[in-house]
């Protein structure tokens, strides 16, 4: 694949296919404190509102799935929790954005063409994208999923001024299976394919700012940094295939962290650790609320009480 991209795919700037969804979706609430999906949401479904130029959408996965234990072998284990898989290694944006503007740059050299490329922080619906680009189809978890990569990869978007075939989207393969939402302990799905942010771990030890609600708190188990049940249950993630990339290696104690060890660090020693890491977008002090809060819910110590 062009520049180290596991997938490439192909569709038209949109109006994407069930981007209604989207606007129900935030009517609803479900966004949360991310505001800034609010701001002119008609952007996000059509990419000719963000350049006018868009003719087509170049969408690109990069496999995140590395050879580690899943969530659900260390949740009863009374020192460790939990960091999403995707934060053991490097922040993926900062990998996929030098991969993207590589790309980029060569497209334009040998065609002239106009490119402009986002990972997450641009008014760019991937998810929908990739599904319109044949790079899987959008699971009961709201995640996109292929039947030979499962959903362990990270999705960029590349708009360009030329007239690219659209790929032929994925049929849905969930069937009748609905063990990604019968996993959730925070029942963060109030129906399949939809996703209540507002209550899903990952969204609250990552996103949300001050006091979880106390209905939530417990149930978020020992989570530090993120969530992996719904992908852990999924069985198209049984047979993914494992990343080579070195950036995206978990890093030494990322993987199940001992609670008391990681509540003990210093902000200078979390910046050590947390180097090129995503969890610096949480901080120190958020960091070290989500520790307190998981050792709480597995009975141990308070963070207040380590030297």
């Amino acid at each position: 694949m062009a520049e180290g991209f596991d997938r490439v795919g192909t569709c038209s700037p949109g109006p994407f296919e069930h981007s209604e969804f989207f606007q129900a979706w935030l009517d609803r609430g479900y966004h949360g404190e991310m505001g800034y999906l609010e701001r002119d949401p008609g952007r996000r479904m059509d990419a000719t509102q963000v350049r006018d130029w868009t003719q087509s959408i170049i969408v690109v996965a990069l496999n995140s799935h590395t050879a580690a234990p899943q969530s659900a072998d260390l949740m009863d284990d009374p020192e460790r929790g939990w960091i999403s898989r995707y934060a053991w290694g490097d922040d993926y944006h900062v990998v996929m954005e030098k991969m993207l503007k590589h790309s980029a740059d060569l497209l334009s050299q040998e065609t002239g063409g106009q490119f402009r490329y986002y990972v997450d922080h641009g008014p760019v619906l991937e998810k929908l994208a990739g599904r319109a680009g044949g790079l899987g189809w959008i699971g009961k978890n709201t995640l996109l999923i292929h039947p030979k990569a499962g959903s362990w990869f990270f999705l960029g978007a590349i708009l360009t001024d030329l007239e690219l075939t659209p790929d032929v989207p994925l049929l849905d393969h969930c069937g009748t299976c609905t063990r990604c939402l019968d996993v959730c302990p925070t029942d963060a799905f109030p129906s399949p394919y939809v996703l209540d942010a507002t209550k899903c771990i990952s969204y609250l030890t990552i996103e949300h700012r001050g006091e979880v609600q106390e209905t939530l708190s417990g149930q978020i188990g020992s989570h530090v940094f993120g969530c992996d049940l719904c992908q852990d249950v999924c069985p198209w993630n049984r047979k993914a295939p494992v990343t080579t990339r070195e950036e995206f290696q978990a890093r030494e104690g990322s993987v199940g962290p001992r609670l008391e060890e990681w509540a003990a660090l210093s902000p200078e020693e979390f910046q050590v650790k947390a180097r090129r890491s995503p969890m610096k977008r949480k901080k120190y002090s958020g960091v070290m609320e989500n520790l307190e809060r998981a050792m709480a819910n597995k009975g141990s110590r308070d963070v207040s009480e380590t030297d």
